[in-house]
């Protein structure tokens, strides 16, 4: 189980990178839910949504790109430690990102804050 959810963590991290919409969207549900860490504040519901702000997101910053830090990967849990450069404005990030995986979908993810 762990190699495919590592898998599906790396097909949409590199779909991301390649800013292929499609196939970004491709691994995650339907009905994928999308939170902060901690508190589990939901920011949005839904491939559709998600398809908004990442369409939008990839225009807005054409160079935008996550390096991957580290990676954990335990059971249906994968915990990614990006780097993120290209940014409009020009800033680079650290980030952390957490993917649930069930029936070989993301389901949920969650971002720290």
């Amino acid at each position: 189980m762990e190699e495919k959810t590592e898998l599906l963590a790396q097909q949409q991290l590199d779909a991301y990178n390649q800013q292929n919409i499609d196939e970004f969207l491709g691994v995650y549900s339907d009905s994928v839910i999308v939170m902060t860490f901690p508190g589990d504040e939901v920011l949005y519901r839904g491939k559709e949504k998600m398809r908004e702000r990442y369409s939008q997101l990839f225009r807005n910053n054409p160079n935008q790109h996550a390096e991957l830090v580290s990676r954990m990967v335990k059971e249906n849990i994968v915990i990614d430690h990006e780097y993120v450069t290209g940014r409009a404005g020009g800033q680079s990030i650290y980030a952390i990102a957490m993917y649930e995986i069930k029936e070989n979908k993301i389901q949920k993810v969650w971002f720290v804050k």
